[in-house]
């Protein structure tokens, strides 16, 4: 749990010789800070950060299954700041400098491997005056919501294709699916003006239309960068949704968003990362 006296941070990283570097160069610079945990993977920095309530997170960008950019939001869709506010993020990360340039854009810090101890220092200065170690809290919720909406944002200057990407880029009009219980043995081709929502399913995608289920063998990460932004609106790690086709927008007693759409009876989440599509509720 959080001690003011003595900060907490968990590291997420999948390969245990930089994770015990990372360990080793933070007891130099900070020695007050206590690890209170290393994990090697999304998943389990999710769950650990829930369990242990760290006031800082050192999360690998690229780790097994859930990156550690997808830990990040879906660690802030199910964090209760009521009980304590949302650590201080530092991604730590091999991208080339595009990538850097997108972190220091939205204000969030980072570490290049390998970890410099100089550049190291000037992270644990920042650290140190982060709101979620600071006395002077800022209210529950508004912490939380800045880092939702710059996790937003990275996520999308870091999504495959973004840096190449151009307002000019052919955008696809339609998907090869197959129906789900075919076997595979036939490929229709259906209008994207006929998809009300996208979900990833497994290495498939779960394309419904108001006539039926599809699947699409491409991972939805994948799908995402060649559809028009506008048309399609991605309101979780693993929905997208036509957004002419959002019906109804509900928040429950705790906050969170979900959503339907005309001509599907599903009630989808939407994940805190994505709440500023529906700001005015």
């Amino acid at each position: 749990m959080t001690n003011p006296s003595r900060p907490t941070a968990l590291i997420a990283e999948d390969e245990p010789l930089l994770a015990a570097a990372l360990a080793a160069e933070l007891a130099r610079a900070w020695p007050e800070l206590r690890i209170a945990a290393t994990v090697g993977d999304g998943t389990s920095a999710v769950e650990q950060a829930l369990k242990l309530r760290p006031d800082v997170l050192f999360f690998d960008i690229r780790m097994p299954g859930m990156s550690g950019l997808e830990a990040a939001a879906e660690l802030a869709d199910a964090w209760d700041e009521s009980a304590a506010p949302f650590p201080a993020l530092v991604f730590v990360t091999a991208y080339e400098q595009y990538a850097v340039q997108a972190f220091d854009a939205q204000a969030l810090d980072y570490l290049v491997k390998p970890v410099q101890p100089d550049r190291l220092k000037r992270c644990v200065e920042k650290l140190r005056a982060a709101p979620s170690i600071r006395a002077d809290r800022p209210a529950p919720g508004a912490l939380l919501d800045d880092t939702a909406r710059q996790l937003q944002q990275l996520m999308a200057a870091l999504q495959p294709g973004a840096a190449a990407a151009s307002p000019a880029q052919p955008r696809l009009r339609q998907l090869p699916v197959s129906p789900t219980g075919n076997g595979g043995q036939v490929i229709r081709m259906v209008p994207l003006a006929d998809v009300l929502f996208l979900q990833a399913a497994d290495k498939y995608v779960r394309v419904v239309t108001a006539t039926g289920d599809h699947l699409l063998r491409t991972p939805l990460k994948d799908l995402l960068p060649q559809l028009d932004p506008h048309a399609f609106w991605q309101i979780h790690r693993s929905t997208a949704v036509r957004a002419d086709a959002i019906d109804t927008v509900q928040r429950d007693e705790a906050g969170k968003l979900s959503l339907t759409v005309r001509g599907s009876g599903e009630r989808l989440a939407v994940s805190r990362v994505y709440g500023y599509l529906f700001r005015a509720l």
